[in-house]
């Protein structure tokens, strides 16, 4: 085996991060060795008295600076679930490459930068390969459902010409971060007047699904467009970290199309929501190909928002140690599997 564990740092304890940290405790080869958090309320406080698990000898105290957290040698990848956009991770990203580790970023945007941010990402891919890390950018949703499960389903057809993709998911599990982006539990006025603004995020990934999509079927994308509408709950809803009263914002409703050649042929729903099932709401994952042979799946219930960006995350982390260097997305590397065994018998030997 290449190592006596695999050590892990998580920058970012919040809803994700904190799951991950479970996951990873639970899994065989895996050594969490820091925990980054600017959050007042844990910072100086156990990982494990948070996780409510057992404490071993050598505790995990959350840090709030990063520089006492990972340092040279005593690390090997970090997951940073912090931000949603390219260019607030970016400094992050930049200053764990110094460091000499690898990188997965649950950052939406980071899913495939080069959509939005293609100068960072240039930037990062340079870095990466300058300081022979590997970086990778990954989640549910982009990384996975709207996109990679997409292409992966195109596999085994002999044409594409249109795709439609609904994912229709619960807010719920995600935190705080999450709740604003989505202007979850303000009143109409105030989620029109932040949309006009353009603070309000909604779903981040819509560009980065169409750009993964298009660049592995080899589509030249030639329009893009997205709307943005405020689901507007009839009842109070209450989840771990939102609410919205009777006639607020219980989440957006979220629509893109991509053009080819002036031809709608890529068509991206999301509808997402705290409580859904309190309206009503059946969650659910559909894709719908058209072509030789047509293609069409569903998934009922959604595969679950936090766990599945907590799960993802973790699964990848061999992969990305195993990569070569360089900022890499999720149609480079290995199809992402559970971990169910040693973790370190997916090492590698270099």
């Amino acid at each position: 085996m290449r190592h006596e564990t695999v050590k892990v740092v998580i920058w970012g304890f919040g809803a994700m991060g904190s799951g991950m940290a479970k996951m990873i405790h639970n899994k065989i080869g895996f050594q969490i060795v820091g925990i980054c958090d600017r959050n007042p309320e844990i910072v100086g406080k156990s990982m494990y008295e948070l996780l409510k698990i057992s404490k071993p000898k050598k505790d995990i105290i959350i840090q709030p600076n990063i520089e006492n957290v990972v340092k040279k040698g005593e690390c090997e990848i970090v997951i940073l679930a912090t931000d949603s956009f390219t260019k607030k991770a970016y400094p992050k990203i930049e200053w764990l490459i110094r460091q000499g580790v690898n990188v997965i970023s649950t950052a939406e945007e980071m899913a495939y930068p080069k959509a939005n941010e293609p100068d960072l990402a240039l930037k990062m891919d340079v870095l990466a390969k300058e300081y022979g890390v590997t970086v990778l950018g990954t989640g549910v949703n982009p990384g996975m459902m709207m996109d990679l499960l997409v292409v992966a389903l195109t596999g085994v057809m002999e044409s594409v010409d249109k795709i439609e993709v609904s994912r229709i998911n619960s807010l719920s599990p995600f935190g705080k971060t999450v709740m604003e982006e989505q202007g979850v539990g303000m009143n109409v006025s105030e989620f029109k007047h932040k949309m006009e603004l353009g603070t309000l995020a909604g779903h981040v990934g819509f560009k980065e699904s169409v750009g993964m999509i298009s660049d592995a079927l080899g589509w030249n994308v030639t329009d893009f467009k997205q709307t943005m509408m405020p689901i507007i709950t009839d009842i109070d809803r209450q989840s771990a970290y939102g609410f919205a009263a009777k006639g607020d914002v219980a989440g957006v409703d979220m629509n893109a199309t991509a053009w080819v050649d002036n031809q709608p042929v890529l068509n991206l729903h999301h509808p997402q929501q705290i409580e859904p099932e309190l309206a009503g709401v059946l969650t659910g994952d559909y894709i719908d190909i058209e072509g030789n042979p047509p293609i069409h799946m569903s998934i009922k219930p959604e595969v679950n928002g936090g766990v599945g960006t907590i799960a993802i995350c973790v699964n990848m982390i061999p992969h990305v140690i195993n990569a070569k260097p360089g900022l890499k997305t999720m149609i480079d590397l290995p199809v992402p599997r559970a971990i169910l065994g040693d973790v370190r018998q997916m090492i590698e030997e270099e």
